[in-house]
């Protein structure tokens, strides 16, 4: 037995154990500068990664026009250029159509607002004269009893609060030019995407040996199907909530039809909190109409929530993810706290790569590994 103190095996599993504790620590008890550092640095290329978002979304639909609608008509490129114009084209329409039915709505609800603010005041300052905010009590009459009390309190809060508008308008003017610059570098990903693909396949040939090659190629051919699969079926699934919010509303006769049905189909792709924040946007809008509106708005709503909870997702996504209802909600929880909105978007995908992943690649390494420990000794 070699028992040097300067023997590397005594001393480095040591040293190397050591150095990942203390790497560990560091990163925990500097997370917040850690990430306030990596949000930086990935700022710089907002616009890039957006875009690549954008033509990873869009692409579903070029693929379904040009395996659907362009099949056999003209030549590989000729096809992939047609159906990812019309990809685009659909994207453009669907945003312009959105505008038009949703701007006049928002300014028609605005004007009736400021109509009807004298009766509006009144009724609801006789309905509810105070409450309590975070243990304050609140004289809503006091505030707005009548519209000049309540022009002369808006006034008030814009004046005192001047450089925080000032800076939220000027950061909306930046989000505006990020989104222009993102789809139109969109648009040269998705025209780019079988070279950019190539190229990507050729550097991981490069870096990794052919078994860790096939490996990798196919783990990312199925974190590809499960990220597809999530996006087209999510989206269809809050479509169909959407049409289905408009079709009551216009049946019982709720106004802003377009506007809270919009509202609730966007909110419904954030799972779990999603639909409670859409009930919440649209109980407030309808709030400014008549109270009788949002009373049936939330029970429908709270119908429609269970319909899609047992009924419409089940139906949609079966069981191709196959992840538990305990994973999912602690994805939820966990990217929500670390990532924000993005992080509760991403939350189910993430989870269900990563639970295939266990599934596919350590667990039969496992049961190998138990194989051959009760093989029998010859």
């Amino acid at each position: 037995m070699n028992n040097n103190p300067l023997n590397p095996n005594r001393w480095l599993p040591q040293a190397i154990s050591l150095s990942i504790a203390v790497f560990v620590y560091v990163v925990l008890t500097n997370l917040p500068a850690l990430r306030t550092a990596v949000q930086t640095f990935f700022g710089f290329f907002a616009p890039v990664l957006l875009a690549a978002v954008i033509a990873y979304l869009v692409n579903p639909l070029a693929n379904f026009y040009r395996n659907k609608l362009f099949k056999g008509v003209g030549t590989t490129r000729s096809r992939r250029i047609a159906s990812n114009g019309l990809a685009f084209l659909t994207l453009f329409s669907f945003l312009f159509t959105l505008i038009i039915v949703l701007v006049p709505q928002l300014i028609d609800g605005v004007t009736a607002f400021l109509d009807n603010l004298s009766t509006y005041a009144a009724t609801h300052a006789s309905k509810l004269p105070e409450f309590q905010l975070f243990g304050v009590t609140i004289n809503l009459e006091g505030i707005i009893g009548s519209p000049e009390k309540l022009v002369s309190t808006s006034a008030g809060f814009l004046r005192q609060n001047t450089d925080l508008i000032l800076q939220t308008s000027t950061l909306a003017g930046k989000s505006i030019i990020q989104w222009s610059i993102a789809l139109l570098l969109s648009i040269y990903f998705l025209s780019e995407k079988v070279r950019l693909k190539h190229e990507g396949m050729n550097l991981l040939a490069a870096l990794l040996s052919p078994e860790q090659y096939d490996t990798t190629i196919t783990f990312l051919r199925r974190c590809d199907s499960i990220l597809n699969r999530y996006v087209v079926f999510n989206l269809l699934d809050s479509l169909i909530i959407g049409c289905l919010n408009a079709l009551f509303m216009t049946v019982v006769g709720i106004p802003y039809v377009g506007l809270v049905s919009f509202v609730v189909a966007v909110t419904n792709l954030a799972p779990t909190f999603g639909p409670l924040i859409g009930a919440a946007i649209g109980a407030l809008v309808l709030l400014l109409v008549d109270l009788r509106f949002t009373i049936i708005f939330l029970a429908f709503t709270a119908v429609l929530q269970v319909l899609d909870g047992y009924v419409i997702k089940p139906r949609l996504f079966g069981t191709s993810l196959g992840v538990s209802s305990l994973l999912i909600l602690i994805g939820i929880v966990v990217g929500g706290r670390m990532f924000g909105s993005v992080g509760v978007l991403l939350a189910i995908p993430t989870v269900a790569i990563l639970d295939n992943l266990y599934r596919e690649n350590l667990l039969p390494r496992l049961d190998a590994r138990r194989r051959a420990q009760r093989k029998p000794e010859k």
